[in-house]
């Protein structure tokens, strides 16, 4: 793994909304006096959300403050999650899964339109839309290729798919999650291969006999 490292432009501050302190102070109160420590997950979660899709420094700070941590402690939770992105993103984060199931399936054609659309990984487009990066297993492989893009998978694509999928993405179009072929979820792309007839007829027979059982020995 390579090492994270906070960005080097960093805003001057971070607080949560209203609306996220409320939260947050639910969270700290699930675990008990002393064990504050283990909401920090989840606060620095909902502090990346705010903060459009990234944790700056700020952000860490403030979570380490409300749970009464070491900064350090919780930059080093930050730094070692890969969920966590230590430097802007785009409004759309595209995540290309890169490992073999992926990378059998033409994953590396994905990539090529990122840099085509984007540019290099960790670079944001220049109309703050999209930006993207390659990760380890996403475990959809059984409809690789895919991407995750910021919180849904979109699965079984094609380059093709894919510069579509960006393209309605951009104009704000309403997108559907999952496999972008005619499947449905994880099952055969071309649809069910076994247990195809009746299942009425294809039920065992019972038994001769009244069922009763009496008289048996």
């Amino acid at each position: 793994m390579s090492v994270r490292r906070l960005a080097a432009e960093q805003p001057k501050s971070f607080s949560f909304t209203k609306k996220n302190e409320e939260w947050a102070k639910k969270q700290i109160a699930k675990y008990p006096e002393g064990r504050q420590a283990s909401a920090v997950i989840p606060l620095l979660w909902q502090a990346q959300k705010q903060a459009g899709g990234w944790l700056p420094e700020a952000a860490i700070r403030h979570v380490s403050d409300l749970l009464g941590m070491a900064h350090i402690r919780v930059l080093e939770v930050a730094t070692f999650y890969t969920m966590f992105n230590l430097e802007p993103v785009g409004e759309h984060f595209i995540q290309v899964c890169g490992t073999t199931p992926c990378a059998l399936r033409g994953a590396e054609d994905l990539m090529k339109v990122c840099k085509k659309r984007i540019g290099e990984q960790r670079q944001v487009s220049k109309d703050g839309k999209f930006s993207w990066l390659e990760v380890e297993c996403l475990g959809a492989c059984v409809n690789a290729p895919m991407v995750q893009i910021n919180d849904d998978y979109y699965e079984d694509l094609t380059p093709e798919l894919l510069e579509k999928l960006m393209n309605d993405l951009k104009a704000g179009k309403k997108v559907k999650v999952g496999p972008q072929i005619d499947r449905q979820y994880s099952a055969p792309s071309g649809g069910l291969t076994t247990l195809t007839g009746d299942a009425s007829s294809a039920a065992p027979k019972p038994p001769a006999g009244n069922g009763s059982g009496k008289g048996r020995r």
